[in-house]
């Protein structure tokens, strides 16, 4: 971090005396080596022009290699294409391991539908060598017949344009600059029928905003930043769109956040136009005020049962099944669906392969499924008229495409009772912890709220965890989930994946634990 804070500091330092002399038509690193070659040069220049030259050395070779680590992240992702677009603090990604994904200037035609990308800003970076850098030709000043990304959409005529910096008047407001956007790109997608323009960039004017038939987005930042005054600022924020036949019919608002994913806002298309719902009005309230929501919420350590099967679970879903994509993408569909016939509340938390990624074209699909019931119905779920009716429609939707198994039911209005009153003999409430400690969530919406409200008493949850080693004990000493992992395992193999020694000595270790305290 010190290093990168000198080759900034270095860098701005070149950056300014370039501008003296009125050399701005060179990149700093060949002003420099221009500097170095010249008679008479002062010696505190030369150190740091000297400096200058080993940093940004360095610099290259260090972003490469973070750059590496991303390509074998999003590699994993088989089932998925993913395309990346350079930002003005990224390297030209044609100079990474990320070059075959390169949006920039590169156009894609997944599905039928053109995706083109411009990247880089029209702004000056300080901490990235700029030779290596996107040369930004979009931007306010840059005439017409100079115009890079209005040239490029204009022969390619894409359908979705992702671009680093948003359109001129649209998501880009600076509080003390005013809008910062291109006025090419506003001018091409105003022009031209295109779906959707994504955008980044400025990240306190985000949102969705339609201009002359095409949707602009911008979801503030998925990582951290910081800014100009040193604060921190969560990221996390992103969205999921849904197309139909060249038409966007849905766009959800989202947030990750340790290892959980929120539905901040849902924009929906009706036949009157676009209706937008908050879900998540905590989550949202803070981001409109700029404030950080989930790095405030006190962390809590997972009894050591549950934090060896979730790291087991993790090494698992890094190789992450097809299979498992569609099981889950299903279940959010079914989820939606019957939510909206029932016109209640219903999510469901995943167990067994389908949990852990390792889903076969044979793998059934267990869950457990949380309503909300107006009458006391723990003790017969097949009394419960919510849960016969979820389970008619569960059958109906997905009894032809998918076997499945409802292993448990549980009532989060009971679940609710129980938190307010403390009530730590609540056999609802101590189920609905074990499942949430290490299970999938699908319409995670219904379960947020319930899951924040226990979460904002970490001692309570901390003993409900501790009483629910009975339920750990009977789930893991039966052959059915022993087996399992070698089933796992031996999946794994087929793709040429061998297990690390670590990995497999964790796996005895979570077993082991509950065969000692039998003996």
């Amino acid at each position: 971090m010190d290093t990168a804070i000198r080759y900034h500091d270095i860098q701005s330092y070149f950056h300014a005396l370039r501008r003296r002399m009125e050399h701005d038509d060179v990149i700093i690193e060949d002003f420099v080596d221009q500097l170095l070659e010249m008679p008479d040069v002062p010696e505190d220049i030369q150190k740091k022009g000297t400096k200058y030259q080993q940093y940004s050395i360095r610099a290259r070779r260090v972003m490469q290699q973070k750059y590496k680590v991303l390509e074998n992240i999003v590699s994993l992702k088989q089932s998925a294409e993913v395309l990346c677009l350079p930002g003005n603090y990224d390297m030209d990604l044609k100079y990474t391991p990320l070059h075959e994904r390169d949006l920039h200037l590169h156009h894609y035609s997944p599905d039928g539908l053109t995706i083109a990308g411009y990247g880089g800003a029209d702004i000056w970076t300080a901490g990235i060598p700029e030779r290596y850098i996107v040369r930004y030709q979009a931007g306010i000043g840059t005439d017409d017949s100079e115009n890079e990304m209005h040239h490029f959409f204009s022969e390619v005529r894409p359908d979705i344009i992702v671009t680093h910096q948003p359109a001129h008047g649209i998501h880009d407001r600076i509080s003390f600059v005013g809008p910062s956007g291109s006025p090419a790109l506003r001018t091409y997608c105003d022009n031209n029928p295109v779906l959707l323009c994504l955008t980044g960039h400025i990240h306190n004017d985000w949102g969705m905003e339609i201009s002359e038939g095409t949707i602009h987005l911008n979801p503030s930042p998925f990582g951290e930043v910081t800014g100009i005054t040193g604060d921190v600022f969560e990221g996390g924020f992103f969205y999921q769109i849904e197309i139909e036949k060249k038409t966007v019919t849905g766009i959800g608002f989202r947030k990750m956040a340790d290892g959980r994913i929120y539905d901040i806002i849902d924009h929906t298309l009706h036949s009157d136009g676009w209706r937008n719902k908050v879900i998540d009005h905590a989550r949202h309230e803070a981001l409109l005020r700029r404030e950080n929501y989930d790095s405030k919420i006190q962390k809590y350590s997972h009894i050591p049962e549950i934090r060896l099967f979730n790291e087991i679970k993790q090494f698992f879903r890094m190789f992450q099944t097809p299979e498992t994509d569609e099981r889950v993408d299903r279940l959010e569909q079914v989820a939606r669906l019957i939510e909206g016939k029932l016109n209640e509340n219903i999510a469901m938390d995943i167990v067994g392969s389908v949990n852990v990624g390792m889903s076969q074209p044979s793998s059934d699909i267990d869950f457990v499924l949380y309503l909300r019931c107006d009458l006391e119905c723990d003790s017969d779920l097949h009394s419960c008229d919510n849960y016969k009716s979820a389970r008619g429609l569960l059958g109906e939707a997905l009894g032809g495409e998918y076997s499945f198994e409802i292993v448990d039911c549980i009532d989060l209005n009971s679940v609710e009772r129980s938190i307010l009153e403390r009530d730590y003999e609540c056999e609802t409430l101590q189920r609905f912890v074990a499942y949430r400690s290490i299970c999938r969530p699908v319409n995670y919406r219904v379960i947020a709220p319930v899951e924040d409200m226990l979460n904002q008493d970490l001692e309570f949850r901390s003993e409900l965890e501790g009483s629910i080693r009975s339920y750990f004990k009977i789930f893991v000493t039966t052959s059915q989930h022993i087996r399992s992992f070698d089933k796992y395992e031996l999946r794994l193999r087929h793709i040429g994946i061998k297990m690390p020694d670590y990995i497999r000595n964790k796996i005895k270790q979570y077993l082991q634990r509950f065969r000692k305290e039998d003996k």
